[in-house]
């Protein structure tokens, strides 16, 4: 007999924008260049030419936020998950513009990469600014940030590695401290219970900064892996 695994709930609807024609471009011309398989395992010495930390960014949107931390840390390597095309392409037009060659993409569901793609222990930092919030409550079992998908995300942190999360949805600020403080792996860096300042390398998203306008505000979360899985 054969048994069908049920499939995650995904935190994500499939939305289709409008391109432009540089986008499209993009997508035809960068994506060999930048782009990544999610159906085989990630070699990053290989990818990347070296062997250096990794940062791994799940939602970059626009990516204009990755493309500027990329930049301002050469010395690192980054890896963005999107599943918008529009965002992909603007991406990628920065990437070219700024010649960064540190920066890889999966166009994918970030728990399909993590679980099929990226190695254990072997991330420096993963990062998810402004997921989706999801706000009523009978949508909240489409959050990213539940205790099965910390669980994976520990798995492939190394042991002293950082998860950085930040939100201005104040409700899942609260869900997202109430799962990362009731975990076996990870230690609130700002201290129990704590919302950490914005760091200085976490730069304002065009969309944060339209909420500070608005005088809406944002929390960060950043926690510490603390023991192997």
């Amino acid at each position: 007999m054969t048994i069908i695994q049920p499939r995650h709930i995904r935190s994500f609807v499939c939305r289709k924008g409008k391109k432009t024609s540089s986008q499209r471009l993009a997508l035809e011309n960068l994506w060999p260049r930048y782009g990544l398989s999610a159906d085989v395992p990630l070699n990053r010495d290989a990818i990347f030419g070296r062997s250096a930390p990794t940062v791994l960014e799940i939602g970059f949107g626009d990516g204009k936020s990755l493309a500027t931390m990329a930049a301002n840390a050469p010395e690192k390597d980054f890896i963005g998950i999107e599943v918008y095309e529009n965002g992909i392409g603007r991406l990628l037009k920065s990437l070219e513009k700024m010649h960064l060659s540190n920066v890889r993409i999966f166009h994918h569901d970030a728990i399909e990469v993590l679980t099929k793609c990226i190695p254990d222990n072997s991330l420096e930092t993963i990062q998810i600014f402004f997921a989706d919030p999801w706000p009523k409550s009978r949508h909240h079992k489409r959050r990213l940030i539940q205790t099965a998908f910390i669980d994976l995300v520990a798995k492939k942190l190394k042991k002293g590695g950082i998860l950085h999360l930040a939100t201005d949805w104040m409700d899942y600020a609260y869900q997202m401290m109430s799962v990362l403080s009731a975990s076996d792996y990870f230690q609130n860096l700002t201290g129990e219970g704590q919302f950490a300042p914005r760091p200085s390398f976490r730069p304002l998203t065009k969309y944060e900064q339209r909420g500070l306008k608005l005088g809406h505000n944002t929390w960060d979360l950043l926690f510490q892996k603390e023991k192997k899985c």
